[in-house]
């Protein structure tokens, strides 16, 4: 049975990886061009709704197009810009909420890692309901009722291609993205082109229209509706974060690919959602039921360069088809920037730590299931409505964006003796102000529209988290407690030891990092079996998670570690004249490499009895089982049907 589950598993998500082996890591990272592909979609993909709501929102005054597109362009490059310092300051990853935490404090980063986790399920939910509304925009009325059983799938394809891996998922998906990209640039250019004669025309005609407007209500509400407008299309704007986010996914040199992955997001995105709202400009588009904007301008463009009949459908079909696609690509940017985000708050205790183990695959499974979750009961929830989700996932993305820039102005006021420090801060101050204005611009205008929704969710996020780092701190305060009773014990007195005899009695101890519980199972042993034990062989097996396995030498500092904490064990037992010897191993499934361990040491130590520790709460409840692990009573059950004994001592915290 365990071996057809095994099989099937591998079928599925394919065989696991070893990460100790050094061309592991190098066969999973990405180079500027993936990494476009992979994190850049999500931004370039919201030309495909962004700059429609922008436009939508002029009303009857679309001569404001001209200055919506100029004002796109800009706005994509001051913030990659100043992103981009994100990416230098942190080579190492975790974007919004690392720069948030080390620059603002802890629970800023709280905020906008709550604020990230969010945007990432509303991503995966956006980018999927916009994806095929392009794609049933080609089909007659009566098929909109399958929409949302449409987008219920394409979850579960994402969740099936990104727990084999996120290199696969990005290649799988590659094609779509060129194709995209392709499409859409030969659809601007030419759109642009053959409407060149009207161009020099447009500036002047859309400046006495906008004087015009003026007069005849005011300044104010002149300006108001081009910030309106402006606002919310910030939708535009999102997924910029992505790279920064997951820098250490990157190929080195990380600081340099992420700047060019940076660079090539900024020029395909200003380039297009700038070029699309010029095509709504100068091809008068106007919304028809049951298309997106995007369908009704280029099907005008392509019947301009004269298609028609069952050839324009064709084109067209192939153009939109590319869209949605994108748009799922854009979609596996947030099973690939939410696990990775829940990752970094884990090691930080905001949620639980299960959240940063890794995979056989060396994915983040955990993160990748719950986004694949959420982002489905959010599409059942608003009924995969695009004009709502835009609002949901607009107000988290500038509010990120907004700390991690105040974040910025601060660093540069604290180093302005730092070269370019003036460049950067001027840099940072002009991002941060459009994304705050955009931010509260957005959250006026929509609160009552379900912008009240992304706000609700936010603070209940952050609430659990705040719940999850209060317990975990005081049970962390306990095994301090317990550590220092330790601690005070003294070595003993002998010097010469002699080595453990296989066929002995041995006491086989499984043992994490804490001194304390490795003790105190030791003691508890001894004074239960007093003579008993002649051998004593302490197992360790240290899990490569997101954080050992993201960091930069940071698989040396656990083994180093992991290595003092067996030899501390053993030396005791030595000095005490207890024959001793310890076991370490590595993987990204603690039960299952400590699991084989004991079963290898059960060959060895033929009358070896295993032990280990478990804490034991008070209360013991869904949500303490939910944050610790049920480790040793499943390597218990697991070494019991192999016919080995092993006994779990209760360690009351």
């Amino acid at each position: 049975m365990a071996s057809t589950q095994s099989n099937l598993r591998t079928a599925l998500l394919g065989r696991p990886l070893d990460p100790l082996r050094q061309d592991t890591r190098h066969s999973l990272t990405l180079a500027a061009f993936l990494a476009w592909v992979g994190l850049g979609a999500d931004g370039l993909s919201s030309s495909a709704y962004g700059p429609e709501e922008a436009f939508k929102a002029l009303g009857g005054h679309a001569h404001f197009g001209l200055y919506l597109a100029l004002a796109t362009a800009a706005t994509v490059f001051v913030i990659a810009f100043a992103y981009n310092q994100v990416i230098e300051l942190f080579p190492t990853g975790g974007g919004g909420y690392r720069i948030a935490s080390v620059l603002l404090g802890p629970h800023a980063g709280l905020v906008s890692g709550a604020a990230l986790v969010v945007d990432y399920v509303l991503t995966v939910a956006i980018s999927i309901a916009s994806g095929v509304d392009a794609l049933f925009s080609l089909l007659p009325l009566a098929f909109q009722g399958w929409k949302l059983g449409t987008e219920l799938g394409l979850v579960v394809l994402l969740l099936w291609l990104n727990l084999r891996g996120v290199k696969e998922s990005i290649r799988v998906l590659l094609p779509i993205f060129l194709g995209f990209v392709a499409t859409h640039a030969l659809l601007i250019v030419y759109g642009v082109g053959v409407q060149a004669a009207h161009i020099p025309a447009l500036l002047p005609d859309t400046l006495h229209e906008t004087t015009a407007l003026a007069g005849q209500t005011s300044w104010v509400f002149t300006l108001a509706l081009l910030l309106k407008a402006y606002s919310l299309g910030g939708g535009t704007y999102t997924g910029i974060e992505a790279v920064s986010n997951n820098v250490n996914a990157l190929a080195e040199p990380r600081v340099r690919t992420g700047r060019r992955t940076m660079l090539y997001m900024a020029c395909s995105l200003a380039f297009t959602a700038g070029g699309i709202i010029f095509l709504y400009l100068l091809w008068n588009a106007t919304p028809q039921a049951g298309q997106t904007l995007n369908a009704v301008a280029f099907r005008a463009i392509l019947q301009h360069a004269g298609l028609e009949g069952p050839v324009l459908g064709v084109v067209l079909a192939a153009t939109l088809a590319c869209e949605a696609g994108l748009l799922l690509v854009a979609a596996n940017t947030g099973f690939l920037g939410g696990p990775a985000v829940l990752a970094n708050m884990a090691q930080d205790s905001w949620v639980p730590h299960q959240f940063r183990y890794l995979s056989s695959r060396l994915v983040t499974q955990n993160g990748v299931l719950l986004l694949g979750l959420a982002a489905a009961l959010v599409l059942l929830a608003s009924g995969g409505r695009v004009d709502l989700l835009v609002v949901l996932y607009s107000i988290n993305v500038f509010l990120t964006f907004s700390l991690s820039l105040l974040g910025l102005c601060r660093y540069w006021l604290r180093h302005r003796g730092d070269a370019g420090w003036l460049r950067r801060l001027l840099l940072s101050l002009c991002g941060l102000a459009v994304t705050a204005s955009i931010l509260v611009v957005t959250v006026v205008e929509k609160f009552m529209e379900g912008g009240w929704v992304t706000i609700v969710l936010t603070g209940l996020v952050v609430a659990l988290c705040l719940a999850v780092r209060a317990h975990y701190a005081d049970t962390r305060k306990r095994l301090d407690d317990v550590d220092r009773v330790f601690a005070a014990q003294p070595p003993g007195p002998c010097t010469d030891t002699p080595a453990p005899q296989g066929d002995a009695p041995t006491a086989v101890f499984i043992v994490g990092s804490s001194r304390g519980g490795g003790l105190h199972a030791l003691l508890w042993v001894q004074r239960m079996f007093p003579g008993h034990f002649k051998n004593v062989v302490f197992v360790s097996a240290r899990t490569v998670d997101a954080h050992a396995y993201g960091g930069d030498g940071a698989i040396d500092i656990l083994k180093t570690k992991a290595r003092a904490t067996l030899d501390d064990f053993v030396g005791f037992c030595r000095s005490h004249g207890i024959p001793a010897t310890s076991r370490l191993g590595f993987g990204t499934d603690a039960v299952a490499t400590l699991t084989d361990m004991c079963r290898d040491l059960a060959d060895e130590f033929p009358h070896a009895v295993f032990f280990t520790s478990r804490l034991v709460f008070q209360r013991d409840n869904l949500f303490t089982r939910l944050l610790h692990n049920q480790a040793a009573l499943t390597i218990q059950r697991r070494l019991h049907f192999d016919g080995l004994q092993m006994i779990i001592l209760p360690m009351k915290v």
